[in-house]
């Protein structure tokens, strides 16, 4: 069995509940916990096929999960906590975890490691990820890159070839013209948020300022220029005909299936490597996942970075906390568990949960593997985690975004007018 050697820097669905049988009462030894998580119809299928698992394991133990898709469920979740009625156990994102963690929300699953949940696979560097004040807040779910999702039959009809660990957004722009004139698909928007990281980590600072109380290009005058000149391809594309409708673009809640790129209607995505597998069964086609373009031709300091996909993590509030614990166990460590869930949500961290499904998963996601080594040349250190007003402030610039690329208002205005309303919100 091959073994892969990582660095680790570390559409809405009905509620479904899963009882251990028709009518069966529940034991002394059983118990009741909820767990949700945001995703996609591949994760939700595996993911409710270990709750199954889990509690056939368990007699008695009934688990409710509750699967939503990613624009609904924050919202959801402020909904619960406002009710007082959180679920045990939910998967967290980097943009939030802080904030949960502030609020005192989330239990220290330290406090748990003699109590059923085994972290003796777990090296340090896959723990630190999940540390926040002293406190291990977050099980990692897997290791993750950002890239461009990409569709090689559309490359391949327009004769294109290219080199993803050197090319540039200069030479984006020329494909995606190219592209445009010998198939008619058209360019997704090369503008937002994982690009603007992106550039922003290659002129030396990350999205957001060290202190978190401002937009980390704000005081960066290349990476600022760097983010504007995105805008400006953008809109050349545009003229030309060759860029996606930016209104249809900003459409919110649409599943995989309902993506440009799954239509057959653009030839990229921003994606983060764990979708890869969703968004290649939604499309119904071969996809190829790539290094996302860079200013200088992937020279350092580096845009790309290890990121922890996900977390997993157990809510204050549960009223069932060893459960929940003994359930995080089960769905991070427990080969059988990971074997239905096949490195859907990343890389895994334990050794030997990642050396057992390489073996055994498929092409897909033995390609995630392979990408995941094929970066690690051209990473650099991840940021600190985002300040817990990052969801907000992503939310305030997204309408200035779109303001510009549908030339309501100039790039240079624009620009201006979001990085000062994002800095309103980061330090407040």
């Amino acid at each position: 069995m091959k073994r892969i050697s990582l660095v680790l820097a570390v559409l809405t669905f009905p509620v479904l509940l899963f009882a251990a049988g028709a009518g069966q009462q529940q034991s002394s030894s059983g118990g009741y916990i909820r767990f949700a998580w945001w995703g996609n119809p591949t994760r939700d299928e595996r993911t409710n096929n270990v709750a199954q698992l889990f509690m056939s394991k368990n007699p008695g133990v009934t688990v409710e999960t509750e699967p939503t898709n990613w624009d609904g469920y924050w919202q959801k979740l402020n909904t619960q906590a406002a009710a007082g009625s959180l679920p045990d156990v939910m998967q967290q994102d980097v943009n939030y975890i802080k904030q949960y963690n502030d609020r005192n929300q989330l239990v220290d699953l330290n406090t748990y490691s003699q109590k059923g949940l085994d972290l003796s696979q777990w090296p340090d560097s896959g723990l630190s990820a999940g540390r926040l004040d002293g406190k291990l807040v977050g099980l990692v779910l897997g290791t993750n890159a950002p890239g461009m999702e990409i569709d090689p039959a559309v490359l391949q009809k327009a004769g294109i070839t290219y080199d993803d660990t050197k090319w540039t957004w200069a030479d984006v722009e020329q494909m995606a013209l190219q592209i445009y004139q010998k198939t008619g698909v058209q360019t997704m928007y090369l503008a937002n948020d994982m690009a603007f990281e992106f550039i922003c980590r290659q002129f030396g600072t990350g999205l957001y300022s060290a202190d978190g109380k401002s937009m980390g290009y704000t005081n960066n005058p290349q990476a600022y220029a760097a983010i504007k000149n995105l805008f400006d391809i953008d809109l050349r594309l545009k003229a030309a005909g060759a860029l996606y409708d930016p209104d249809d673009a900003f459409i919110l809640g649409l599943s995989m299936e309902e993506i440009p790129l799954s239509l057959g209607k653009t030839w990229n995505n921003y994606n983060w490597s764990n979708q890869h597998i969703g968004m290649q069964n939604a499309a119904k086609r071969p996809l190829e996942y790539v290094m996302t373009p860079t200013v200088n031709g992937n020279k350092a300091p580096f845009g790309t970075y290890y990121r922890a996909s996900m977390y997993i993590s157990m809510l204050a509030s549960s009223a069932n906390k060893d459960l929940a614990a003994k359930f995080i166990n089960f769905f991070v460590n427990d080969l059988d568990a990971n074997r239905i869930l096949l490195a859907e949500r990343g890389v895994p961290i334990p050794a030997n949960v990642r050396n057992d499904l390489y073996g055994r998963v498929d092409a897909a996601n033995k390609y995630l593997f392979d990408f995941i080594t094929k970066v690690s040349p051209y990473v650099s250190p991840s940021d600190p985690p985002y300040p817990p007003s990052a969801g907000e402030a992503s939310d305030v610039r997204r309408p200035f975004v779109l303001q510009m690329l549908t030339g309501k208002i100039p790039v240079d205005t624009g620009l201006a007018q979001m990085t000062q309303a994002a800095n309103a919100v980061l330090s407040r």
